[in-house]
């Protein structure tokens, strides 16, 4: 890479870091541009996966304070991240680059669809499946949410855009929190993702070292930065922001 090429990469993933904390779909930023400068397809999807994951942990402690009272939850929500972020990198790996190009637009679009009417499809879960009586309530999503954030986590290690709109539909419609604590756990359930990926990455895949490092140093700069700005943000703004940039994701998708 040149030095501006370095630049362009270093300081478009802290967009990417910001963006993915606060609502999700960096990948759209540091992907084309990795393209860009020449990475083969393959090759700059597990460059920016492996270059995301400090962002991640990055926003996963600037939301500190939203995470309190949820480690139970997410010690078993991790599970399905972990192993569903495995096998989307196997997947990644084994088959053709186009395979899922015909399902992404419709998982993102499905999950912008629930992240938009999730208050009114939630009500209407919880009095349609009231808990019987003397059994304890689902504080964690039950085998629904964990089915569905397993399968998300194949789709979050193939290919991490947009990856936490989908997570945030699912628990949104699954559980009952505000969006801000929902987007804490979002952000967690993304790094074990894009971690679990980058284990395969490193066994068998082709990647940049140098865009690795200019990712990872940004996307962490922009993680904390958009764990900052994220918070103060009311439930109706986030919930417009997810769908927006959702809607640009989308967009992408199709065209591409």
């Amino acid at each position: 890479m040149t030095p501006w090429e370095m630049l362009a990469v270093f300081a478009t993933s802290i967009g990417a870091g910001a963006l993915n904390t606060v609502v999700g779909s960096g990948t759209l930023i540091t992907f084309p541009l990795l393209l860009a400068i020449g990475l083969p397809p393959v090759t700059a999807t597990v460059t920016n996966a492996l270059g995301l994951i400090p962002g991640s942990i990055s926003g996963a402690v600037g939301y500190r304070r939203e995470l309190r009272g949820q480690s139970r939850r997410l010690r078993k929500l991790s599970v399905a991240a972990l192993l569903g972020g495995l096998g989307g990198a196997t997947l990644l790996l084994a088959l053709p680059a186009t395979a899922f190009e015909m399902i992404v637009p419709v998982l993102v679009g499905l999950a912008l669809v629930l992240v938009l009417l999730q208050p009114h499809l939630a009500k209407l879960l919880r009095h349609r499946r009231p808990e019987a009586p003397g059994t304890p309530p689902h504080h964690d999503g039950g085998r629904g949410l964990f089915a569905g954030l397993l399968l998300a986590g194949v789709y979050g290690g193939y290919f991490a855009a947009a990856q936490g709109i989908i997570y945030m539909s699912l628990m949104g419609l699954l559980l009952d929190e505000t969006p801000q604590r929902l987007n804490a756990a979002k952000n967690v359930l993304v790094a074990v993702v894009n971690a679990a990926a980058a284990l395969v990455f490193l066994l068998v895949a082709d990647y940049d070292w140098t865009a690795v490092a200019l990712i990872a140093t940004g996307s962490a700069l922009g993680g904390h930065l958009g764990a900052e700005a994220g918070r103060r943000f009311r439930p109706a703004t986030l919930r417009f922001l997810i769908v927006a940039v959702g809607g640009v994701a989308l967009v992408h998708l199709l065209v591409r």
